[in-house]
């Protein structure tokens, strides 16, 4: 019998990554902080890891990168089972069967030691009893509420929900769990000017201006073609292809520090905006933007904490450490995936040839997960052979 080699999994851990991506189109209650749209579950998703980041003080010594990787997996049963808002009645017990027969089906379709291993992750948030999982889910009640606090057309109608979730609800742990935050929102509901500290104030105005990034369009499409990708769902799925894949990077990577990347390389387009890859731009200009963009967004933030976030989202942009090649590659890798499962995607709004296609994308991603380049090369091929 052959013995198996890394790139046999990467057909199961591809079905798991593209079923994955349905979870943008799962809705949630609360809207996103211009109150233009409600959220959906994917980028809910990475603002909690943001959130997770930011406010990690809070934790009580919660292991960060742990934190997040239950993060990026804690709602995905949401593509089977879908959202529940809290202030609505449901039966409990139904819910939880259904989340747990979606976990059994998404979870499955990796390879046996990841089903086991993200599976676990999963479970654990759910149980609600570790310190990693006590802080995700602290994150998970903080931060819709604020989202929602945020709204500039919050009516009557959605001040009493709020309240009810603040007084009896959910949110209702953090008056002792975290009382700081607990005083901001019930001060921001009674329309009192809140009272902060300067570290806290600033901390909160970071992660809602991170909140901005949901409405930042990418040139790319979701996989069923419905709608253009967002920035922020995509910097989840991305995220999630680092977790996923990491086994198949060109070299060993410290996969927190990838993840970190990924969590934050996108933020500059809240000013600079998405320069699809098969644009028309100057790259000059873009890069200046960027660097302007950085320097407004995390200079919202604390010394210690814009220096540190900084000099990650600096390092991704050099592509020079083999943690930033090996982010890079799934950054080009993943819209390649969404293009070939939607039709073609933004190659047929560029009218892209397969010959810049490995110039602009195949060779980064050659470059930093060369297995990744190997199973999607022969894809692109067939598209091309059958399109152009």
């Amino acid at each position: 019998m052959p013995i198996p080699t890394p790139a046999d999994r990467l057909p199961a851990q591809m079905a798991f990554l593209t079923e994955a991506d349905k979870l943008k189109s799962v809705i949630r209650a609360n809207v996103i902080s211009d109150g233009s749209r409600f959220e959906n579950t994917a980028e809910h998703s990475w603002h909690l890891c943001l959130w997770a980041v930011i406010f990690a003080d809070q934790s009580n010594g919660a292991n960060i990168p742990r934190v997040i990787q239950m993060l990026l997996l804690h709602d995905l049963v949401e593509i089977d089972a879908g959202d529940h808002p809290i202030h609505l009645a449901h039966d409990e017990t139904a819910v939880q069967t259904a989340e747990r027969k979606a976990a059994d089906r998404l979870f499955a379709l990796l390879p046996a030691d990841q089903t086991v291993a993200f599976r676990t992750l999963w479970d654990e948030f759910e149980a609600g009893k570790s310190t990693d999982a006590q802080f995700a889910r602290m994150i998970d009640k903080a931060a819709p509420m604020f989202l929602e606090l945020a709204n500039p057309v919050l009516g009557p109608a959605e001040r009493d929900i709020l309240h009810s979730i603040q007084t009896t609800g959910r949110f209702a742990h953090l008056k002792n769990d975290w009382p700081e935050l607990y005083d901001v929102a019930a001060a921001m509901l009674n329309r009192r000017t809140p009272v902060m500290s300067d570290t806290f104030a600033a901390r909160l105005r970071f992660v809602m201006e991170a909140d901005t990034l949901k409405t930042v369009l990418r040139g790319t499409p979701l996989c069923d073609g419905s709608r253009r990708e967002n920035s922020g769902e995509h910097s989840w799925h991305i995220m999630l292809w680092a977790l996923t894949l990491a086994e198949h990077s060109h070299v060993p990577i410290r996969l927190d520090i990838v993840l970190m990347m990924l969590l934050l390389h996108d933020l500059v387009e809240i000013d600079a905006g998405d320069n699809p890859i098969h644009g028309d731009y100057d790259q000059a200009a873009v890069e200046a933007q960027e660097q302007a963009a950085a320097d407004r967004l995390f200079g919202m933030l604390p010394a210690n904490q814009r220096d540190e976030l900084r000099a990650i989202w600096e390092d991704f942009e050099a592509v020079k450490t083999n943690e930033s090649i090996y982010a890079k590659s799934l950054d080009r890798a993943q819209p390649l995936v969404c293009n070939l499962e939607s039709g073609g995607g933004s190659w047929n709004d560029y009218n892209v040839t397969r010959e810049q296609l490995q110039t602009r994308v195949g060779d980064k991603v050659l470059r930093g997960a060369p297995a990744v380049w190997g199973y999607l090369a022969p894809l692109i091929d067939t598209w091309f052979t059958a399109n152009r």
